[in-house]
């Protein structure tokens, strides 16, 4: 799939933030092709769309957007609890009803961020685990990194709401758990996160948060906001015309949203289905081959977070 066209305000702000010209682009897709064929350890998709993608989530960094797909790639080996449901597994769709997370149809304006709710609380920790939930989510991620140049240029911004999360839900975070969601957002895909904003808080999240703020630069620490239940206070960052119903939005209601999502899934059906094949042969990696253990560890240590 050759790159998408882009609005001409969404192309400036490409400009600006991400030093892209077409130039630069052209030369940095075929640059990721010719090192992807020199690698026998990773078998990848070279759609000029898909890998533009990591180009502009590395800000046109060649060596960070070639870390990055090695990661994306190798993930899907040493993490397999994080993509063992697939599309057409029955329990895809069972979950995928439940609406953990939603992914907003609406924009704020042309180049803002593209705007996801998450929602743990909805779903049951005594029948899935947030591996279950991630695996999910995992197909939704594929397709924003293919088809929403919005979330690829401008980034993410994201509503966690906790509302329904019990000691259950906090269990099933264990250290290397938390770990893999880490490294989900740091290392793996190329998202440019603008922002968590926490709202339904439940008692003793203070020590979550507070845990959580160790992990993060100083930038990355401003980006977190707790509304709670003050959802007027959200609307100053994320107004109402693109939430949903249930937030006090005019943005539909959260079965619409999941109703869109679950077409579009459909319609990408096939496209879903070729890249299972995509992953890496860690038999094949030149040099020592990455373990899970190698990119989680087994004490549960962390790196600081650092997200653009």
């Amino acid at each position: 799939m050759p790159v998408r066209q882009l609005s001409p305000d969404l192309a400036m702000k490409a400009q600006l933030e991400l030093n892209e010209d077409p130039e630069r682009m052209a030369e940095g897709i075929e640059h990721i092709k010719k090192w992807l064929e020199k690698q026998p350890h990773i078998h990848a998709r070279t759609d000029d769309q898909w890998l533009v993608a990591f180009l502009r989530g590395c800000k046109y960094s060649l060596v960070r957007a070639k870390e990055k797909l090695d990661y994306h790639y190798t993930v899907r080996n040493t993490a397999k609890d994080l993509f063992q449901i697939t599309h057409k597994d029955p329990l895809f769709t069972e979950i995928f009803d439940l609406g953990c997370v939603l992914i907003l149809p609406k924009l704020t304006g042309p180049t803002e961020p593209r705007v996801a709710i998450v929602r743990p609380g909805r779903y049951d920790p005594n029948k899935y685990t947030v591996s279950d939930i991630i695996s999910v989510s995992n197909s939704l991620q594929k397709l924003i990194i293919m088809e929403d140049d919005n979330a690829m240029i401008a980034g993410i911004r994201a509503i966690l709401d906790l509302e329904g999360v019990t000691m259950g839900h906090f269990l099933q975070m264990t250290p290397i758990q938390m770990k893999k969601l880490v490294i989900s957002l740091q290392d793996v895909n190329p998202f440019r996160m603008k922002g968590t904003h926490y709202i339904n808080v439940p008692p003793g999240f203070e020590m979550f948060l507070n845990a959580l703020k160790a992990l993060l630069n100083e930038k990355s620490r401003s980006r977190l906001f707790v509304h709670n239940r003050n959802y007027e206070d959200m609307y100053k960052y994320i107004p109402k015309e693109i939430l949903p119903k249930e937030y006090g939005g005019y943005g539909g209601t959260t079965r619409e949203i999941i109703d869109l999502w679950k077409e579009r899934v459909n319609n990408y059906s096939d496209w879903l289905d070729e890249d299972l094949q995509y992953r890496t042969d860690e038999s094949k990696r030149p040099g020592k081959p990455r373990t899970a253990e190698d990119m989680f560890g087994t004490d549960g240590s962390f790196r600081q977070l650092q997200f653009d």
